[in-house]
């Protein structure tokens, strides 16, 4: 174990000791310390639950512990509101960001700092003061834009450069690339590395354990409320790091979890299938008890590919037969789930779950036939039967008539997957299945996609973690291009990253 004791020094520009928060029952925080040093990028680790957030929202003025002491570059920052926070030089940019999609570029990032002369707001001197600040941080959105209109990632840059612009020097990030593509995440990452160059420190949340140790300096490690090491990330690997989040229970996020049986008869083929634009002749089969890996880069098809399958391109022509019998291409996702077709979507918060509605019934919406007579529903048999399967996927039964947007991203997974489970389809796809979730609720979430394929379903995975393909997939297709550029079998030691990325770029 690392030693966890904060260290006084002129370098350590955060210092965080004996942090305690509880809400309601729940211990958030359990004695929890950190230190920063100045000029660093220090990641945050852990699974959900673990204090991540917790202690990021402390250090922001978000929120205020129940006891402990934080000092930001030498000065006290305990109880501090998020004003305060702002005056000593901390920035925060959380995963629900706060831009005003009717204002322009240039307005939200001088959100609540425009500058003005005689009550009026200077323009030129905010267009000017805009363009030097992209100019820094290396990016061109145009300073008139309305911010609406803008990407997301774009979105995470006015928010870096609001934060800069008020003279932040210590710059708190929460999951900043959830929601990015690769080339986004890219950017990002650049930007922050010159960041740091710039003597700028920043503390980063993340799930994403090849990201954390690809940029960051230092890694502290939570696990229940509590600091359990912290160590320079040159100095750890991804495996250690998931030992220190897990304990006793990192193992089996380690397993594989391909088939220890061959697969049987065929389940689904496609011939064929064109999305006008995007998927050009792709033809491919998948048989029962089996996990079919996609990969490929972003761009190359693998969504459009599910989202066909699944009854959402009204453009998608193809030839498609499920147990060997022809059935019509879905044109519709009531159609698709008639053919025994069943997607998990890489949107679970937009096009999956019914956010304002408890876990119980985003689980029973999927059978809401069998559990409605006369235009009423059998509550009680769906609670039942609903009950089941939330034990089975390590639901907090406490939590089933709770509004699912409350529930983590694992969770909410967990919901979706229970939902289907009860539809029982004969082909089970799922896009980015464990995007954004912690490691803990990966393990789970993996052993049930084998564990429907143990059931006798098929299952077809698209991952941009091409290492869980490797541990997940019994046999991989790559997409380059909206083309089938290559198609794997796992073999005893599941198909290397190396082979998918040489498909992807066209070198295998």
């Amino acid at each position: 174990m690392t030693d966890i004791t904060p260290q006084a020094s002129p370098d350590n520009v955060i210092s965080a000791v004996g942090l305690v928060k509880a809400f309601g029952g729940i211990m958030a925080l359990a004695e929890a310390s950190l230190t920063v040093r100045r000029g660093t990028i220090h990641a945050l680790v852990g699974e959900n639950g673990a204090g991540k957030s917790t202690a990021l929202g402390a250090l922001a003025g978000r929120l205020t512990v129940d006891a402990g002491h934080i000092t930001i570059d030498g000065k006290d920052a305990t109880g501090v509101n998020p004003r305060e926070a702002r005056a000593l030089g901390v920035g925060a940019i959380y995963q629900e960001l706060t831009i005003i999609p009717a204002l322009t570029a240039s307005r939200n990032v001088y959100l609540g700092q425009t500058p003005a002369r005689a009550g009026l707001i200077a323009k030129s001197e905010i267009n000017s003061r805009y363009a030097a600040l992209c100019k820094r941080v290396g990016v061109k959105i145009p300073a008139d834009v309305r911010a609406g209109d803008l990407s997301v990632a774009d979105e995470q840059m006015l928010e870096i450069m609001r934060a800069l612009e008020s003279g932040s020097r210590i710059i708190l990030l929460d999951e900043p690339t959830a929601s990015l593509v690769q080339t986004e995440r890219d950017n990002l990452f650049r930007i922050m590395r010159e960041l740091r160059t710039d003597g700028v420190t920043m503390v980063l949340v993340s799930h994403n354990l090849d990201e954390v140790l690809d940029i960051c300096d230092d890694v502290t490690v939570f696990r229940n409320g509590r600091t359990v090491a912290t160590a320079p990330a040159s100095a750890l690997t991804k495996n250690v790091l998931v030992g220190h989040m897990l304990g006793e229970a990192a193992e089996e996020l380690l397993l594989s979890h391909r088939a220890t049986e061959a697969p049987t008869d065929e389940v689904i083929r496609v011939e064929g299938l064109n999305v006008p634009g995007i998927l050009d002749g792709i033809s491919l089969h998948a048989r029962r008890g089996e996990i079919l890996g996609v990969a490929g880069l972003v761009g190359s098809g693998r969504t459009t590919l599910l989202r066909a399958l699944a009854g959402l391109e009204s453009t998608s022509r193809g030839t498609l037969a499920i147990d060997g019998k022809s059935v019509p291409w879905p044109s519709s996702p009531r159609a698709a789930l008639r053919a025994g077709v069943a997607l998990v979507p890489e949107d679970r918060k937009g096009q999956g779950l019914l956010l304002h509605m408890s876990s119980r019934e985003n689980v029973g919406i999927a059978n809401l036939r069998r559990y409605s007579r006369f235009g009423l529903v059998k509550r009680r048999q769906m609670r039942q039967e609903v009950g089941d399967l939330v034990e089975r996927y390590s639901l907090d039964p406490s939590r089933i008539e709770d509004p699912v947007r409350q529930l983590s991203g694992g969770n909410q997974q967990k919901v979706l997957l229970a939902r289907w489970q009860m539809k029982n389809p004969r082909v089970f796809l799922a896009d980015e299945p464990t995007r954004g979730i912690d490691v803990g609720a990966k393990a789970s979430i993996l052993a049930s996609l084998r564990a429907f394929a143990n059931a006798g379903a098929t299952v077809i995975v698209v991952s941009s973690e091409l290492e869980e393909l490797t541990s997940l997939a019994d046999r991989v297709v790559v997409l380059s291009h909206g083309s089938l550029v290559g198609e794997f079998d796992a073999g005893d030691s599941g198909v290397g990253v190396d082979r998918m990325l040489s498909a992807a770029f066209g070198s295998d």
